[in-house]
């Protein structure tokens, strides 16, 4: 099996990449979603310096027709809605995979994970290319049959690590940063990262 993560520019016209681009330093995480009819009813998480107004903007955009808020604090906003426009995974329903929840978007990029057969991921990538759309593959990891490579919460960390720039350099968040985003303390964030990188590395290099 392979586990794999891309990275797709969205087409500028669908809504979240309208939003999200408007607001830059937001994270758009749909949390789940479903079909019905012409419409997409999702559930979404906003996590921004101003999450009401990145909300706000949501809720008045063309394509949502019903909107409802769960939760708002001061770092994020929990809602509820239905949009007309269902090209955010559209392609993954096409392509006979189930989205792997949450679909993450930024300043109209989408980031997604697929666990897959090496079969499903060649056509996947071949069906990627046939559509134009711009995308990277970000990480593929092997996993056996008879158990993952990383555990849930290490993939987790391990994710959400890259997402915000933690292996970059320089490094583009700090440890208490990635820490407060997991919502653990630093040192099982960091004894976390250690773990699964160790694994990663344990899997694609070999030692004498």
């Amino acid at each position: 099996m392979l586990r794999a993560r891309f990275r797709m520019n969205l087409p500028e016209d669908i809504w979240v990449a309208e939003v999200s681009t408007q607001f830059p330093d937001a994270t758009f995480r749909l949390l789940t979603g479903v079909p019905k009819n012409d419409r997409a009813i999702e559930l979404g998480e906003i996590r921004a310096d101003d999450p009401e107004a990145a909300a706000a903007a949501l809720r008045d955009h063309p394509d949502t027709v019903a909107y409802e808020r769960l939760l708002s604090d001061d770092e994020r906003a929990i809602v509820q809605y239905e949009a007309v426009e269902q090209r955010l995974y559209e392609f993954l329903w096409g392509s006979s995979l189930p989205p792997e929840f949450p679909l993450i978007v930024e300043n109209g990029e989408m980031e997604f994970d697929l666990t897959v057969t090496q079969e499903q991921f060649d056509a996947f990538g071949e069906a990627l290319d046939e559509s134009g759309l711009q995308y990277d593959l970000i990480t593929v990891v092997h996993t056996g049959e008879e158990a993952a490579l990383l555990t849930q919460r290490q993939q987790e960390c391990l994710a959400t690590a890259q997402r915000l720039g933690y292996f970059d350099v320089p490094r583009g968040c700090t440890l208490a940063e990635l820490a407060d985003e997991l919502g653990v303390d630093k040192s099982t964030a960091s004894e976390t990262i250690r773990r699964g990188t160790s694994r990663v590395l344990g899997q694609f290099l070999l030692t004498d």
